[in-house]
């Protein structure tokens, strides 16, 4: 029997009785059009035959910039995917990227012909055309993943983690037991210390003699060590180049070999490269002693030999060439990266070591405080947040903030190559990368001081406003734990498909819904009246753009939990007359999921109708959005269109998800083409210095770019030139304890909020009157999932009848317009005037 065969045969034996189902009734039509998701290593498999390469050119998708599928050559050794443009490339270890099989969720589409590979923090779709290519690749892939898989199972002490650009062969190791005799030790010691906590450190010592990774962790940190040492090394040889040659002499080195940079004559910059892998998730910076020239660090292979470390004279002496200073240059950056993925690896093993140990003494923990120590702490709070805004508006930034801006900001040089690592196909590089100018530490900030000031003036509600109300600034009890529930067995049989049909545990939703997430993005309307008075038609497009990002803002913190899904007719009002505007919404379909918004103000118009799409890929989740947002400015007669970009959380499966934002917006005046803008979230590595952050220009009807801006789409928002930037937007501080609060924002807690005035005019309709919704927020898990059920199924019940009689259900306070978007039919705020909403026939929705 062929290897390839026994694999075939293995992983059939493995499979889970759900992926059986599917692979036998793959075979009809309606079903290889849905995702098969391909089970990985079962328990009771200890030995899998070593599996031959494959090589060939398969098709990878690319979202952005250019967008579209690829044709790329992939080569799969031991389990592990590399793939560059050709077959050469791979050869000379010019990788695009490489992606861990093993450690990868694997789904297919048998009638597509397309694979699709979730690692973590990057998602491959690949696509083959042919039927008897496909279903070769989709064996070698099965048969590699469970090799790796196998290896990684059977040597846990031996094996480290894979790093793409790391030899496994290089870690140095530790005997295991030694390492288990230090860990007995340690727990040994610790025991006598503290012989009151006895239970306690019985606990810690199981779980040192128990853990494996710990073992693992101590091999990685030791390789961080030599990669340090490496460094060093790497950053003296720059010290001894940067000596050796005046700086006419690099410049025209640097004009043989790059392309030629603008020079800066007063602010010397520091030698940073602007991409130094997908995985590289630190800013790479050079002392400043050796900043003087200009030159871009670059690489264009990060899979070249280790450098030797007793070899010093050997830079020193054959520094004579173009070739070796891009050496030099290929070689710091290929450390760097080993350096991050071998540290990434130790922080990952780290937490969950961490966790592991956390929940082996919970139960060993001090008691959760009283409620009278509770209520006496919001009773606290609520006094500072009073004490808070009685003080005059100031809006300075402080110089940490500065100096993060500063250093996340640089300003990157081209170079003759952008660095290709392992990456997504999302991030290989392009020709015409854009890069983020750098911000001086002395920005000037008097024109925003100014603005800020002037932020408040002439809004106005459709209501008659008063006195500024206090409003809460906690929730009545914080979110709930969710270790506990497995993700994984609520997903796996939905891979690739939309998850607004697939029903969640209450205990992962955040005591929000849809519509007063819309109502969120209003957070930072005064942006919207600065507009409002602004005469220069750019400057208008710079605060509506700003506007745009903001709204992106409190999804930084947010990304652990989801809002609840709104039933169809569901409605919710926010009547903000410190703010100025007057907000309401109504989910306006089910099937797809619709919901529209329409918000008013002296100063604007606001209205949108929106649909997301989501879909899971494995170990991530994309946010696809679908629809326009419109801005109205009456005074100035500007009627502003733009879209949204893709979301995408991350370790969905974990409890540290982390969700990003990439695409590009593209604003729009509908009434003038006097001028455009356009804004792009660039989508970057996790943990690296351009994370999150943002670009745009403003340009007239000739294309010709009038203003520029930068900045982070969860910290603030700049326009201008450095070094006197201004800073148009920041985000709002977050409150006090904001983690255990489902992470929410100041804005973002008062959304439910409900006090006796307001529930007496509001329609039942309403979402603050939801019951599931609202046990949620109070601590009540348990009710509020049998509420959430309960009101599902009413949901059903009214769909049932409506299409037994042939009805179509009329959404309330919005309708079609001709261009198939809903727009309010203004008659929401005189029907709650009269006769009220008291009085009015409202739908039983829970």
């Amino acid at each position: 029997m062929s290897s390839e065969e026994k694999s075939s045969t293995m992983s059939q034996k493995i499979s889970s009785p759900s992926h059986s189902n599917s692979s036998s009734s793959s075979k009809h039509d309606s079903r290889q059009d849905s995702w098969e998701i391909i089970e990985g290593l079962r328990g009771g498999l200890s030995n899998v035959q070593e599996p031959e390469n494959q090589a060939g050119y398969m098709l990878k998708k690319r979202k952005w910039p250019m967008k579209g599928w690829h044709k790329r050559f992939f080569y799969l050794d031991k389990g592990i995917l590399k793939y560059a443009k050709c077959a050469a490339d791979v050869e000379k270890g010019k990788l695009h990227g490489c992606i861990d099989v093993g450690l990868s969720v694997m789904a297919i589409k048998k009638k597509a012909k397309c694979i699709d590979l979730d690692a973590e923090e990057n998602i491959y779709h690949l696509k083959i055309k042919s039927q008897e290519l496909f279903d070769e690749w989709v064996s070698k892939l099965r048969h590699h993943r469970l090799y790796r898989q196998n290896e990684i199972a059977m040597f846990p002490h031996e094996k480290t983690l894979f790093h793409p650009h790391y030899p496994l062969t290089s870690s140095p190791t530790i005997p295991d037991s030694q390492s288990i005799r230090k860990r007995a030790s340690l727990a040994k010691q610790s025991s006598f210390h503290s012989p009151v906590s006895f239970t306690s450190q019985a606990k810690v010592t199981a779980w040192l003699q128990s853990s494996d990774d710990m073992d693992r962790c101590t091999k990685e940190l030791s390789v961080c060590e030599a990669q340090l040492l490496e460094l060093n090394h790497l950053l003296r040889s720059m010290e001894v180049l940067h000596r050796t040659y005046s700086a006419p002499a690099i410049n025209a080195l640097q004009a043989s070999t790059y392309d030629s940079p603008k020079k800066e004559k007063r602010h010397p910059r520091k030698w940073r490269p602007k991409n130094c892998g997908k995985d590289n998730k630190t800013t790479l910076q050079v002392p400043s002693c050796i900043s003087a020239g200009s030159i871009r660090l670059h690489a264009s292979n990060p899979n070249l030999s280790s450098v030797d470390l007793t070899n010093e004279k050997t830079y020193h002496e054959t520094l004579d060439s173009p070739i070796d200073v891009s050496k030099l240059q290929e070689d710091f950056c290929r450390v760097a990266n080993n350096l991050h993925s071998t540290m990434k690896s130790a922080l990952c093993m780290l937490t969950t070591e961490k966790e592991r140990l956390k929940q082996m003494l919970e139960h060993d923990s001090c008691p959760a405080p009283s409620a009278q120590l509770m209520g006496l702490k919001n009773a606290l709070a609520s006094k500072q947040d009073s004490c808070d805004g009685s003080r005059p508006l100031v809006h300075q930034a402080s110089n940490e903030s500065r100096a993060s801006i500063t250093e996340s900001l640089s300003e990157f040089f081209d170079a003759q190559e952008v660095l290709l690592s392992a990456s997504s196909s999302e991030n290989e590089p392009s020709e015409d990368d854009s890069y983020i100018s750098d911000i001086s530490d002395n920005m000037s900030m008097e024109n925003f001081s100014n603005e800020v000031e002037n932020e408040r003036l002439n809004t106005g509600c459709v209501e008659n406003g008063g006195s500024q109300e206090q409003r809460r600034c906690c929730l009545p009890s914080p979110s709930p734990n969710t270790s506990n529930i497995s993700l994984w067995n609520i997903l796996k049989n939905n891979i690739g498909k939309d998850l607004s049909k697939v029903a969640m545990p209450v205990q992962l939703n955040e005591p929000l819904n849809t519509l007063q997430r819309l109502c969120e993005e209003l957070e930072y309307s005064e942006l919207l009246d600065k507009a409002a008075h602004t005469q220069d038609p750019f400057e208008r497009m710079v605060y509506i753009a700003t506007f745009a990002v903001s709204g992106y803002a409190s999804s930084y913190y947010r990304a652990g939990g989801k809002p609840f899904n709104p039933v169809l007719g569901e409605t919710y009002e926010c009547d903000r007359p410190d703010k100025g505007f007057c907000f309401v919404a109504e989910q306006v379909s089910h099937h797809p999921p619709i919901s529209a918004c329409h918000a008013e103000s002296k100063n604007f118009i606001f209205w949108q109708d929106v649909r997301w799409r989501n879909k899971f890929w494995g170990k991530s989740m994309e946010i696809v959005p679908v629809g326009k947002t419109h801005v109205v400015l009456p005074g100035f007669g500007d009627h502003y269109e733009w879209n949204k970009v893709t979301s995408c959380i991350h370790n969905i499966l974990s409890g540290q998800r982390w969700i990003e934002h990439y695409g590009e917006i593209s604003i729009k005046n509908s009434n003038s083409e006097k001028c455009q803008c356009k804004v792009t979230f660039i989508k970057a590595k996790y943990w690296s210095s351009s994370m999150n952050e943002v670009e745009g220009a403003v340009t007239d009807h000739k294309g010709k770019v009038v203003h520029k801006l930068f900045g982070k789409w969860h910290e603030g928002m700049y326009y201008g030139s450095p070094p006197s930037a201004t800073c148009i937007w920041r985000m709002n501080p977050m409150p006090p304890d904001y983690e255990q609060y489902y992470g929410f924002t100041k804005f973002a807690l008062e959304l439910n909020e409900l006090d006796p005035l307001t529930k007496a005019l509001l329609p039942p309709t309403d979402s603050r009157l939801r019951l599931d919704q609202r046990l949620l927020e109070e601590g009540n898990v348990e009710s509020a999932e049998v509420q959430k059920q309960r009101i599902e199924q009413l949901q059903r019940e009214r769909r049932r009848v409506l299409e037994d009689n042939h009805m179509t259900h009329q959404p309330r306070f919005f309708q079609k317009s001709r261009d198939d978007t809903w727009v309010s039919n203004n008659t929401y705020w005189e029907l709650r005037k009269d006769p009220g909403f008291s009085n009015f026939d409202c739908p039983v929705l829970w």
